[in-house]
């Protein structure tokens, strides 16, 4: 049984259709379809999008969605999480993409976004838009191995399923032993040994790519992973 892992949709109706086609083609035994997130975007058929999840023929899997950075954004605009202003979509987009934002997504998809997860942790699994710390923070290959390993072992997941860097990787940490050495407010040090299991940090890849849709199958029970491009 396989789990179907894909982000990034930003509101492209005919690019998710897409890769739902090419997920059910393969008549592969698909258990779970998981989106970490950004299946909203600026300009996008965002209620076409949510519609599809949401309600998809009868014939196919109804998707688990958790909240990925645009989402986030969208609470934000609307004062109903974070900080007064969307910083980071201001700084990043400019002024004028808060006002599309909010203008672009109805009421009734804000309280759908608010009803959303932060992720999902099945079984050894940890399924997040960014990271167990935050849906801003992005792991990628480059991300120091101290970063990831600490964001493993806040959640005692050996997998963890990301999407904010929009690239579509497979990076394994190999087992081995992990020092640490803390400092108490007295000044004394406390030196810690402790055994890491091999991790696997994985980038999901994004519906909405510019050089095409990307996204991942995973199997629970075997652990084998395939990472999936369509041009």
């Amino acid at each position: 049984m396989w789990w179907v892992i894909m982000a990034g949709i930003e509101g492209n109706l005919a690019a998710l259709e897409r890769v739902l086609r090419d997920v059910y083609k393969q008549k592969l035994p698909v258990e779970e379809i998981y989106i970490l997130g950004d299946v909203i975007g600026i300009g996008g058929d965002n209620e076409g999008v949510v519609e599809r999840i949401c309600n998809p023929p009868a014939t196919e899997l109804i998707p688990h969605v958790c909240r990925g950075w645009w989402e986030e954004q969208v609470l934000t605009v609307h004062g109903l999480y974070g900080s007064v202003a969307p910083i980071e979509l201001i700084e990043q987009f400019g002024p004028q993409a808060s006002r599309q934002l909010g203008e672009g997504v109805s009421e009734k998809l804000v309280w759908w976004i608010q009803s959303l997860h932060f992720g999902f942790l099945e079984f050894d699994c940890l399924l997040v838009h960014g990271s167990s710390v935050s849906v801003s923070e992005c792991l990628s290959p480059e991300t120091s191995p101290w970063v990831i390993l600490d964001r493993f072992q806040r959640v005692g997941a050996r997998y963890l399923f990301s999407a904010r860097s929009h690239s579509l990787f497979h990076c394994i940490i190999e087992e081995g032993m992990v020092e640490s050495q803390v400092e108490t407010v007295e000044g004394r040090r406390i030196n810690q040994v402790k055994q890491a299991e091999t991790k696997h940090l994985i980038g999901v890849g994004r519906v909405n790519g510019k050089d095409g849709s990307s996204y991942v199958l995973y199997n629970p029970y075997t652990g084998e992973i395939r990472l999936r491009r369509m041009d």
